[in-house]
């Protein structure tokens, strides 16, 4: 006897899990060299976002004060405006990068503290 023929939706759920399965098992494992790698770069990205934002600003204020005439006010304006952006782009990095964590579902082990400054 052979066996019923399965529906679409069951042949399209049948390979769905076939391949999840096949992706979980050719995925590489994380290790703490690349974590660490990732980390770092995402660290340079919010430092970036601290430095840029105030550099931004500061060359904003500059052509504000070239053009208006305003000598210190725009740059001191243009400055702290460009600070502003600067730490609210950096605290949005930061949740994105927690929210992508979150969703990951892995808990991060802890590094060993490293004190090169004993012995």
């Amino acid at each position: 006897m052979s066996t019923p023929p399965e529906s679409r939706e069951e042949a399209i759920a049948r390979l769905n899990k076939s391949a999840s399965d096949l992706e979980a098992r050719t995925a590489p494992p994380l290790s703490h060299e690349l974590a660490g790698q990732r980390a770092a770069g995402q660290a340079w990205k919010i430092i970036a976002d601290l430095f840029g934002g105030v550099f931004v600003g500061l060359a904003i204020g500059f052509g504000v004060d070239h053009f208006a005439g305003t000598r210190p006010y725009g740059i001191i304006g243009g400055v702290l405006l460009g600070f502003a952006v600067s730490v609210w782009m950096a605290w949005r990095t930061a949740q994105r990068i927690m929210a992508e964590a979150n969703a990951s579902g892995e808990t991060p082990k802890a590094v060993p503290f490293d004190d090169d400054e004993g012995v």
